[in-house]
């Protein structure tokens, strides 16, 4: 590893370390970057765990401990349980998705997702509604279904699992991101362990990725998601991270097209 490498990473996983804890989806900058130093898709995506642990660690344990956290904190237990059990059997799956259709399918949910955060953004500036049941199956299942990608993929979960919390359990955007950081870290833990039993990370690299995400994580969940204006600025950074991730959905699919 030369000295540009070693500086591409850091930096590029301080970036995503901190969108993944205001919004989600950092993974479209450590995913390539982990490519341009060298390693196969595979690998890439295998390696890309150690600093989605470090990330999530650095950002639950940077958390104020208030009495609204740890009441969220709380709130996550009715969905952690499906979130893992999917993400064990996503880590493991060996069917092979042909990536035209995971990028078509992923790029059209995220249109989708962006037209309703523009042209409808009270749906996602809502106070946590007390009153919705939040314990149904279909919440369960809904939570289950993001488990299973983000233990195949991981790229994008944050985005997902806000729309999940937000459009249908109505959670604030910003309890919503709380959330997100708790479960994205127990998450990670089996995803972690079974990709480094399987020899497919590259640690050199993978640690030096994660002194960034870590660092990203810790300037986000300490700046950014209890700032009183944690749900607008979430949203805006939403936006931006979905319209980005639209452009690096299709993008391959329209110079295939065009070629």
């Amino acid at each position: 590893m030369d000295w540009l490498e070693l500086i591409a990473l850091v930096v590029g996983g301080f970036c995503a370390g901190l969108i993944n804890v205001v919004a989600g989806n950092g993974s479209a900058i450590t995913l390539p970057l982990l490519m341009w130093v060298g390693l196969d898709a595979n690998a890439a995506n295998a390696t890309n765990r150690v600093g989605a642990l470090f990330q999530t660690t650095s950002a639950i344990s940077s958390l104020p401990k208030t009495m609204r956290v740890k009441y969220m904190i709380r709130q996550s237990y009715f969905i952690i349980p499906p979130i893992i059990i999917g993400a064990i059997i996503g880590a493991n799956l060996a069917v092979d998705i042909p990536e035209t259709l995971m990028r078509a399918s992923i790029g059209t949910i995220m249109i989708g997702l962006l037209i309703t955060m523009l042209s409808n953004p009270k749906k996602w500036l809502i106070p946590t509604d007390g009153m919705i049941k939040k314990k149904t199956p279909k919440i369960w299942l809904a939570y289950f279904g993001l488990g299973l990608y983000g233990g195949f993929i991981q790229m994008g979960f944050g985005i997902f699992f806000l729309s999940i919390s937000v459009l249908m359990a109505k959670y604030a955007l910003k309890d919503g991101n709380i959330m997100k950081l708790f479960t994205a870290f127990l998450m990670t833990i089996p995803s972690f362990f079974i990709f480094a039993l399987s020899g497919s990370i590259d640690w050199l690299y993978g640690l030096t990725l994660a002194v960034g995400t870590a660092s990203g994580a810790r300037f986000g969940a300490k700046n950014v998601v209890q700032h009183p204006k944690a749900n607008a600025i979430t949203r805006k950074v939403l936006i931006a991270v979905i319209l980005v991730a639209i452009v690096k959905m299709f993008q391959p699919l329209v110079i295939d097209y065009l070629a």
